[in-house]
């Protein structure tokens, strides 16, 4: 016991000692670090170039700055939202169970989701006009767009196209300031451009580039319509402009080339000719008015429209159309039309779309080496007219659509024919040979698409959800297919060489 406090004490007095030791160094200064002499440093007092020698390149500076700041405001964030049906399961339930119906009064916000979506928008008219692109707003419950000042306007879809790919909202506001829409026509490979977007939901985003290409002759999948540019355009750039140096919009950006879904440097955007001409048919007609000449392609040996280097080779003319007006013939060879030099049927194509309906237009051919001059007016496309069809040769196929590659499917593989709420769509296994054959991103699965009697659907697309439902085979695909509901719309995701879209196919 002795011992113990004796022990007791002694650590009582160690710790008094070692309180007292700490009390005196922190009144005294004993723990704090040791005072050190000041490093010395100097910053630079001068840039490394002078401006003077690149008074230019400053100048440049204030004027890119100046075209921001002057196109900025006129640029909108698309947002939307869209209520999902889902299905889930539920514990069992004894009115379900006897009386084999479910209950009324269960909450219907139970058996749906929110489906928000980005997208980018540029007004355009005085009056609130903003043009974006169809699969930004195609089949959405609710459409709002952020102005660069932050305030938020409900937009009113006025109209749509999903074969251009464009839709015109309409807003409420009096302090507008819209952009002009340029002449796409002038635009040259190496203009520099930017295109003003939200990707990824960072609003007023700008990037730099230039034209990549423009009109490409030999492109037979549509992208030689397009614009191209190596300015970064990213997921939630869709419906943004294409800005030149004037400030005026020359394209209205709509799709990408990736293997990472991000930027690459391959982007395009639909011209500026293109959108206006769409733009008012919408706004006076409420839907886009097709011209047609009515000519037939004549396709090469390879099922692809035959080359010349004088111009565009009519395969047939359509009884009746305004090609057969002008007596064309088969054999001609278009070289201008309406004063405009014509190398390849996609720019001919692109050409009739742009011109005005019901109005005197002039060609130039050559008949049997001889120059001719012939007039007509274009007329409404009929409803079953198929603009991309063309004739074939003597002994070879006529193709469904033969300006997109004609994919075999692989030996020893049926093809599905399934007529259901999608129409009739024939589908084949996504095998890794067709997938290199189709130039498809790493890693996809789906089934492809061997035939279809949707517009919307071409041979080689590979259709990767259903509903967003991932279809891994053609089994799975027949399995969602047959469930679907006949009186309703449905949204594929397809994917096309390697663009990702979302394809709607309403009920017929």
């Amino acid at each position: 016991m002795k011992n113990l406090l004796k022990f007791l004490v002694f650590v009582v007095l160690v710790s008094l000692g070692i309180s007292l030791l700490y009390d005196y160094r922190m009144k005294h200064g004993g723990l704090a670090e040791p005072e050190r002499a000041p490093e010395k440093y100097s910053l630079a007092t001068a840039p490394p170039v002078d401006a003077k020698q690149i008074g230019t390149l400053e100048e440049f500076n204030r004027e890119r700055r100046n075209l921001v700041a002057h196109v900025v405001p006129s640029v909108v964030s698309v947002k939307t939202s869209k209520k999902i049906a889902v299905r889930r399961q539920y514990a069992l339930d004894p009115f379900e169970y006897f009386f084999g119906r479910p209950r009324q009064f269960r909450n219907p916000n139970d058996e749906a989701t929110v489906q928000n979506s980005l997208g980018t928008g540029v007004i355009v008219t005085n009056e609130g006009h903003i043009i974006t692109n169809n699969h930004v707003v195609d089949q959405v419950d609710d459409i709002e767009v952020q102005l660069a000042d932050g305030r938020t306007r409900k937009a009113r879809l006025v109209g749509s196209d999903a074969q251009v790919d464009l839709a015109v909202l309409k807003i409420d506001d009096p302090t507008v300031k819209p952009l002009k829409l340029g002449d796409s026509d002038a635009v040259q490979p190496g203009d520099m451009v930017l295109a003003v977007g939200n990707p990824f939901g960072f609003e007023e985003t700008v990037t730099q580039g230039i034209i990549s290409s423009k009109g490409r002759p030999n492109r037979v999948d549509g992208f030689g319509d397009f614009l191209q540019t190596d300015a970064a355009i990213n997921p939630g750039n869709s419906g943004g402009p294409l800005i030149n140096l004037q400030g005026e919009v020359i394209g209205i950006n709509t799709a990408i080339i990736s293997g990472s879904g991000g930027s690459q440097g391959i982007g395009f955007a639909i011209p500026s000719n293109t959108v206006k001409v769409a733009m008012e048919s919408l706004l006076k007609r409420g839907r886009i008015i097709r011209g047609y000449l009515g000519i037939q392609a004549q396709i090469d040996g390879n099922g692809l429209p035959a080359v010349n280097a004088d111009g565009v080779v009519v395969g047939d003319v359509v009884p009746g159309s305004p090609a057969a007006d002008a007596q064309l013939q088969r054999g001609d060879v278009i070289r201008k039309f309406n004063g405009h030099d014509v190398k390849s049927f996609p720019e001919l194509r692109s050409l009739v779309a742009q011109t005005e309906l019901n109005k005197k237009i002039d060609l130039e051919i050559e008949r049997n080496g001889k120059p001719v001059r012939v007039s007509t007016e274009l007329r409404e496309q009929p409803a079953d007219f198929q603009t991309a069809r063309a004739i074939p040769r003597p002994g070879q196929p006529n193709p469904r659509n033969p300006f997109q590659p004609q994919p075999s499917p692989p030996a020893n593989q049926p093809e599905q024919d399934e007529a259901s709420a999608l129409g009739t769509i024939r589908v084949d296994e996504l095998t890794p040979q067709l997938a290199r054959q189709l130039d498809l991103p790493n890693a996809i699965s789906g089934v492809v698409v061997t035939a279809a009697d949707s517009p919307q659907l071409q041979k080689g697309d590979v259709i990767e959800e259903v509903d967003q439902q991932p279809v891994r085979s053609v089994a799975e695909f027949n399995k969602i297919v047959s469930g679907l509901d006949g009186d309703s719309a449905h949204v594929l995701s397809v994917c096309r060489h390697r663009v990702r879209s979302f394809v709607v196919l309403r009920p017929r």
